[in-house]
């Protein structure tokens, strides 16, 4: 949760207890039904959780799981007191084998350091200026068996934008990844990345050009999910499968 440590004690639990209700039916809603069956597989961070699933349920975590959090999160906050903290999460989607029974291993280390890293810390900025609630880290191990590979109906490669991952106190970690931030297209989030050298990353535009013409036909065919990004200045940005369309701001 972003900045859980700000919020006064007393309603810490509160606020808590709301993101585990959510995740829950969120849990449910995707498909993803052994969560309360591995219970002991959940730790608990403070302002978060690690969940332990089994790995066939890769592509769910990634669609339709992130869209319906994303969107579970954006109706806690229509409808939260005023008095009540909102609740605005990095997620980090990520596959590896853990040792049993306190699931142990680098997979549960590298998913925390995603969530932590800079790129997602970036991606989150991109989604609190846009008015979104979630903004995911996916790994490219993930990323590759589940939306490369065609198993994630809703969510394609030109809904993500391809960073990498590192973390100020974790020299040695330096991981691509893809983050999707739910209802804003890649050339919004783009802008707020760095590769740690400065320059930004390049867009889906650019990674499906190196693809080849081999792969054009595939593209061409494909159907994205209808996404807005506010920019900066009078304009808007509406992705519609590849294509951006730009023009006068609307409300």
């Amino acid at each position: 949760m972003k900045e859980y440590s700000q919020i006064p004690e007393a309603k810490m639990a509160p606020t808590r207890a709301d993101l585990d209700d959510i995740l829950a039916t969120v849990f449910a809603q995707s498909g993803i039904g052994e969560v309360a069956a591995l219970e002991s597989a959940v730790k608990d961070r403070g302002d978060g959780a690690i969940f332990v699933l089994p790995a066939r349920h890769a592509a769910r975590l990634v669609d339709p799981f992130l869209v319906h959090l994303s969107q579970a999160l954006g109706r806690h906050e229509q409808n939260r007191l005023a008095s009540a903290p909102p609740i605005r999460l990095r997620a980090s989607v990520h596959a590896g084998p853990l040792e049993p029974p306190d699931h142990r291993g680098d997979a549960a280390n590298d998913a925390c350091r995603l969530v932590d890293s800079d790129a997602a810390r970036q991606a989150m900025a991109a989604a609190v200026d846009n008015g979104v609630p979630l903004a995911a880290a996916v790994s490219d191990m993930v990323f590759r068996r589940t939306v490369r590979a065609g198993r994630t109906p809703a969510l394609k490669e030109q809904h993500f934008q391809q960073s990498t991952a590192r973390v100020d106190n974790k020299p040695g970690f330096k991981e691509t990844c893809w983050l999707f931030v739910p209802g804003l297209a890649p050339a919004v989030v783009s802008p707020y990345l760095t590769d740690g050298d400065g320059a930004v990353p390049p867009g889906p535009r650019e990674h499906t050009a190196q693809r080849g013409a081999t792969d054009a036909r595939t593209d061409e065919r494909k159907d994205g999910v209808r996404q807005k990004g506010r920019a900066s200045g009078k304009a808007r940005l509406v992705q519609v499968g590849r294509d951006y369309i730009t023009g006068p701001e609307q409300s």
